[in-house]
């Protein structure tokens, strides 16, 4: 037997009190009594299909699950333990009666995943945690008890009646072990699902059982029915259903072939004849006849005599599992059965036809669910999943009824788990890969390595010279493990494709990490000769290599120079992906070439800074600072001057958005001109870049737009000159901001956004272009097109995950909020606030939390305001003139509203003078509008119309139409009110 990892159930079994029977009878009879319980033991146990491995003293271990694996061999296991007693317990009757002595049996059974080794003399050849637990198990249980493990317990306690215990504290475990002492199995209990989940799709299938059915009775014809599907697709649900929409007067009769066992050739039509309650008495009893032809005979005759009282159904399952007599028997019932209205309807799974491709009769084909099925489905078995939950069950099941209901059933058990793969699903899985020929499976796990696609020029690569690689291809397409499928991969025509996910993934666990490492290192030297354009799946290959290698130890040269061509790779793909835009993929892959890569690699700070750049897009500020840190001492320790001020840039950015305050804008802006100056002396381009671009920041948060812009604009000179997309489009994102904010005029920064957004197909800049183009649209009173840019921009930003991007287009994005359904505009904001409160973002949330106090102003919602204008105050830091001019101007509205005027001119007029330091001169002309609202309240109209007059002359320089026609408005408003 080849070394392979098996899922397999372990028995330790051991006499209790043996150490005393030595001290009363004679050594020799000892050992005639423990030859006696041996024997039993080893009957049982064999009599389920499991292996003694040794026996030693007054103990025995035995596998089940070698050489080959069941799906059901947790419950053979179980059962052979409940027999072992059942059979001690008889015995014991003899040994009180002949010795005086009875004795006491402990048993532990565990299942999980073992290696399973060469026999070469040693006591065991399966090896693994799962066989220390048993043993753990048997130790741990009183005389006469069996303590099942957490996973075979899982496996069985629909078939069996057992209690939990405490949970064990054992030698070698850190954790306590959960078990569960068995009462007793079920007789003749099977590892069959209830059908308590609701009926989907099959309703062609459905329809055409039912007329076979039909016409059977018009007809009086026997028919054989053969529903053909994997394990767990559904055929035993379909046929339920069908026999529920049967007339009461139809005979159902239902028998199911065993998996295992002695004399079973004829138990499923042994049990159907047990159910009959009248058999009739002129009719021999196929029980008691003796050849193979009396036995067809009697059968056939029992069958014909049913059907000719009324119509018959015969449901027989599992006839994959039926001996070759048993299906001659169904051959023969259809051969010589006439006239009688007789349905012979069998299940079985696709393995049926491997053994009989002629298998005769009608054949109904079960494919898996579609995915709107799926989702009916679901629905119908809870309520209480999230959405993303029922989305990775239904990726994971890909139309499995049985997958769906089990992945639900683990998601909704105590231990919350993910959708992961159930063990009754492992179990079914591993066992149909087991029965492949040792080609087969070979071949099988070398393109389980390869991944859910495979290519026959990478499996010629990876097997032995001589392989018949086609041939064995084709056969694991007729047993329905693969199929062929379209080749993605240049130059590869022969391209196939695992039929479920799970199915790889069960191949794939049964390779020792020995064997995988090998294989993929293998796979990605043969990617690598290929002129592979996929540096991510080389990387993967080469990583998964490494570290297989490394688990099983120890470490050479060898082993390191393959983590750094991983590394090498992988970084590769993570700087691709954080070029177009896709951060969550270079946060992936940048983050594993990093661990791979050795300390000292001569990229490792321009890596770092790359990963902190591209998880701040997506939230993870916190992440991105300790990132920048790493970098500016890896800078440091290198003496490279220019890396060192890239990350002290990028660190401080982060600063200036998690801890406002920490030091004053100026203070940012001063930094960033010593670090042009700096790197202006060492021609570092890209550093260049990073301090323009951090002038470009500095300047717009202290209210110099036009400056910002022309920052911003160098920025993305110098990015495009150092070749770094992703640099120079956060450069055009931060100029689109200073051309909205600033003193261009609307039609101007239009034009400006516009040519950018022509020579560009990046979605993120796409995204921020928009955002820019419909604030400055609204301005200029095109609502109904800033309104659609805006959700173009949204929808961009969603589909990259950039939250910081999400969060600025929900508040940035249209220049007066109030043009806005004020509902809506609240909305907006609170979803802004949300994710920037998520991110731990300080310095913006303070402007969006003022911004939403406007909106809930405008909804005379004035407590309210207050609370988010007093939420922004204690954000802001004392240089953000956008916050803090807005902070007053909420408040001074809502004390002249209360008509507490004095403070409210003082505040408004505070709120002007601080927008009045910056060339912003639509925030300038907004707050001159706050304030003539406060003065007309106050009743002081004049000085009210001139603070609108100048807000007018503002606006319009800016071409903010929508604030100049607010403006005028109010003016004449305030004029009739003084006539």
């Amino acid at each position: 037997m080849v070394e392979a990892r098996k899922t397999v159930t372990v028995l330790f079994a051991d006499v209790a009190g043996s150490t005393s029977l030595g001290e009363s009878l004679d050594p020799e009879v000892v050992r005639r009594v423990m030859e006696r319980f041996f024997d039993e033991a080893r009957s049982a146990i064999e009599r389920h299909g499991g292996t003694v491995e040794k026996f030693a003293g007054d103990a025995v271990m035995a596998v089940f699950g070698m050489p080959t694996v069941h799906e059901d061999d947790a419950m053979r296991a179980v059962r052979a333990a409940s027999e072992m007693r059942e059979r001690l317990a008889s015995l014991n009757v003899e040994l009180e009666g002949e010795r005086g002595v009875v004795l006491a049996l402990r048993t532990g059974v565990n299942t999980g995943e073992v290696v399973a080794g060469d026999h070469t003399g040693r006591d065991f050849y399966a090896t693994g945690d799962a066989v220390n637990v048993a043993a753990r198990l048997e130790q741990s249980a009183a005389p006469d008890e069996i303590l099942l493990g957490e996973a075979t317990y899982r496996l069985v306690r629909d078939s069996v009646h057992a209690e939990a215990v405490e949970p064990l504290t054992v030698k070698g475990k850190s954790s306590a072990v959960p078990a569960y002492r068995l009462e007793f199995v079920e007789e003749g209990a099977v590892l069959a699902r209830p059908f308590d989940s609701p009926f989907v799709g099959r309703s062609q299938e459905l329809a055409r059982l039912r007329g076979a059915f039909e016409r059977v009775v018009a007809e009086r014809t026997p028919l054989l029915v053969t529903v053909l599907g994997s394990a767990g697709i559904g055929k035993s649900r379909l046929t339920a259903e069908l026999v529920s929409s049967l007339d009461e007067r139809v005979m159902v009769l239902e028998g199911r072939c065993l998996s295992y066992g002695e004399g079973i050739t004829f138990w499923p039509l042994q049990e159907i004849v047990r159910s009959v309650s009248e058999r009739p008495a002129d009719l021999p009893d196929p029980e008691q006849v003796h050849s193979t032809e009396e036995i067809f005979w009697a059968y056939r005759k029992l069958f014909e005599r049913l059907a000719a009282e009324r119509p018959l159904v015969l449901v027989l399952e599992d006839i994959h599992w039926a001996e070759p007599t048993l299906l001659e028997f169904l051959e023969h019932v259809i051969e010589w059965t006439r006239d009688v209205p007789l349905l012979l309807l069998c299940l079985a799974r696709p393995d049926l036809l491997d053994e009989r491709p002629g298998w005769p009769g009608e054949r109904v084909d079960l494919e898996p669910l579609a995915e709107v099925e799926v989702e009916s489905l679901l629905s119908g078995l809870t309520e209480d999943l999230a959405a993303d939950e029922c989305a990775r069950i239904s990726e994971a099941a890909e139309g499995n009824p049985l997958f769906v209901e089990q992945m639900v059933a683990l998601a909704l058990g105590e231990n919350g788990r993910d959708a992961e793969v159930p063990p009754t699903i492992h179990a079914l899985l591993a066992a149909r890969i087991d029965r492949l020929d040792a080609d087969e499976r070979a071949l099988f796990e070398r393109a389980a390595v390869v991944g859910r696609e495979f290519w026959r020029g990478a499996l010629l690569e990876l097997s032995p010279l001589g392989t018949e690689v086609s041939a064995i291809l084709q056969r694991l397409v007729r047993r329905r493990l693969i199929t062929p499928e379209r080749s993605s991969f240049p130059g590869e025509e022969d391209a196939f494709r695992f039929t479920h996910l799970l199915v790889q993934e069960a191949g794939y666990a049964a390779i020792p990490k020995q064997r995988r490492a090998d294989l993929h290192e293998r796979f990605a030297g043969w990617l690598q000769r290929s002129s592979s354009p996929y540096d991510e799946i080389v990387g993967y290959h080469l990583e998964q290599a490494y570290r297989y290698r490394a688990e099983l130890g120890p470490l050479g040269d060898p082993e390191r120079e393959l983590a750094s061509r991983g590394g090498a790779a992988l970084a590769r793909a993570g700087l691709a992906a954080r070029h177009r835009g896709n951060m969550a993929g270079a946060v992936n892959l940048l983050s594993r070439a990093l661990e791979l890569l050795p300390a000292d690699a001569s990229d490792r700070g321009e890596l770092l800074l790359a990963l902190g750049d591209s998880l701040r897009p997506l939230g993870e500020w916190k992440e991105a600072a300790a990132v920048f840190e790493d970098a500016l001492a890896v800078g440091e320790a290198a003496g490279e001057r220019g890396l060192a001020w890239e990350a002290t840039l990028q660190r401080s950015w982060v600063e200036q958005v998690m801890s406002p305050g920490m030091r004053s804008n100026e203070q940012y802006l001063r930094e960033a001109e010593q670090a042009v100056a700096e790197l202006e002396a060492l021609d570092h381009e890209r550093g260049l870049a990073q301090a323009w671009l951090a002038v470009a920041r500095s300047r717009l948060w202290l209210g110099r737009s036009a400056a910002a812009a022309e920052a911003a604009e160098r920025a993305a000179a110098f990015a495009h000159r150092a070749g770094d997309w992703h640099l120079e489009r956060g450069s055009l994102n931060w100029l689109g901001v200073a051309l909205y904010a600033g003193p261009t005029p609307a039609s101007e920064g239009i034009r400006r956004c516009e040519e950018i957004l022509a020579r560009t197909d990046d979605i993120g800049l796409r995204s921020f272009m928009r955002a820019s183009l419909s604030r400055l649209h609204t301005m200029l009173g095109h609502v109904g097109e800033a309104r659609r840019l805006n959700e173009l921009a949204l929808a961009d930003a969603e589909e990259l995950g950039h939250k910081l991007q999400i969060a600025a287009i929900e508040h940035l994005s249209f220049a007066d909020i109030e043009t806005l359904e004020p509902v809506e505009a609240e909305r907006r904001l609170r979803r802004s606030l949300a994710l920037r409160e998520e991110i731990g973002d300080r310095g913006v949330r303070s402007t969006v939390a003022a911004l939403l106090a406007r909106a809930l102003l405008a909804q005379s919602r004035y407590d309210e305001a207050e609370s988010y204008a007093a939420l922004s105050a204690s954000l802001a830091a004392p240089d953000d003139y956008d916050s803090q001019a807005s902070i007053r101007a909420v408040r001074a509205r809502v004390l002249a509203r209360r008509g507490d005027f004095e403070p409210a001119e003082s505040l408004a007029r505070e709120a002007v003078a601080i927008a009045d330091r910056t060339d912003d001169i639509d925030y300038r002309a907004w707050f001159r509008v706050d304030l003539a609202e406060v003065l007309s309240l106050a009743a002081k109209a004049g000085e009210a119309r001139s603070a609108l007059e100048e807000a007018v002359l503002l606006a319009d320089q800016k071409e903010d139409l929508v604030l100049v026609e607010r403006a005028r408005t109010r003016l004449a408003e305030l004029e009739a009110s003084q006539r």
